[in-house]
C-alpha cells in the first residue's frame, strides 16, 4: 500500500521557516517526479512546486518562487520543502503528492484526485 506522510507543519510568525517532510513507503519513488500542494481555508488546491526523479530540476509556483525549495534524498525516499521568508497567505494545509503513473516535473502541477496524495500538514503564519 502506498502511503505519503507530511510533517513538519506547525505555527510561524510571518517572516519565519518551516521545513515540511514527506516520507514515502510502499514503492520506490526515486523514479518518479514528486511534488507539493496547498489548500488555504474557502480555496482550491494549488500547485506549489514539483522535483524530477534525480532532484536536479525543480519548478515552482510563482508565489513562492526564491522564497521556497523543494529537495529530495532518494535514499531515504523523502521529499522536503524548505520555507522560508513566510508570509501570511502562505496559511494552508501542505499535501505531498507523486504520480500514479511516471509525468515529468513540470507535470506534476496538474495531478488529479486519483494520483497519490498525503493526509496534508497545516502551516499557519501568523502577524
Amino acid at each position: 500500500q502506498v502511503q505519503l506522510v507530511e510533517s513538519g507543519g506547525g505555527l510561524v510568525q510571518a517572516g519565519g521557516s518551516l521545513r515540511l517532510s514527506c516520507a514515502a513507503s510502499g514503492r520506490t519513488f526515486s523514479n518518479v517526479a514528486m511534488g507539493w500542494f496547498r489548500q488555504a481555508p474557502g480555496k482550491e488546491r494549488e500547485f506549489v512546486a514539483a522535483i524530477n526523479r534525480s532532484g536536479g530540476n525543480t519548478y515552482y509556483t510563482d508565489s513562492v518562487k526564491g522564497r521556497f525549495t523543494i529537495s529530495r534524498d532518494n535514499a531515504k525516499n523523502t521529499v522536503y520543502l524548505q520555507m522560508n521568508s513566510l508570509k501570511l497567505e502562505d496559511t494552508a494545509v501542505y499535501y505531498c503528492a507523486a504520480p500514479r503513473a511516471p509525468v515529468s516535473y513540470t507535470g506534476i502541477a496538474y495531478l488529479k484526485d486519483n494520483d497519490y496524495w498525503g493526509q496534508g500538514t497545516q502551516v499557519t503564519v501568523s502577524s
